[in-house]
């Protein structure tokens, strides 16, 4: 599956959370039920996933820690903020960066709606 079918699913999910649960609740609760859905369509989830920081040939563990990576392929960022940050986008692209992954979406869940919540960011390589 090609990142922007793994993107669709969710899309999709994150717009049916929204839908029902509604904006404005702990970031976790969107991770744990996102990742729920997710997995019911039968994508792999992995959360809090470790990003190490590689430099000079070593592996750092004390690097970032994804919300959700689906697939090996997409990176999911949760927010649950009024409004998003240009500091969001810069954190999931070093995430992308580090991890060697081409999209990411960003995901606030404390817009009004998802459409407004919703941004991709794209790893240039």
């Amino acid at each position: 599956m090609y990142e922007n079918d793994i993107a669709q699913h969710i899309v999709s999910a994150a717009f049916k959370l929204h839908l029902n649960l509604g904006p404005g609740l702990l970031e976790s609760v969107y991770e744990t039920i996102l990742a729920h859905e997710l997995l019911g369509r039968g994508l792999s989830v992995e959360r809090q996933k470790r990003i190490p920081i590689t430099y000079e040939g070593l592996n750092f563990d004390e690097g970032f820690r994804a919300d959700l990576i689906v697939n090996n392929r997409v990176i999911v960022e949760l927010k649950s903020v009024e409004k998003i940050a240009p500091v969001h986008k810069k954190q999931l692209l070093t995430y992308l960066r580090l991890a060697d992954c081409k999209l990411g979406l960003l995901i606030n869940f404390g817009a009004p709606t998802m459409k407004e919540g919703i941004s991709r960011v794209v790893n240039g390589l």
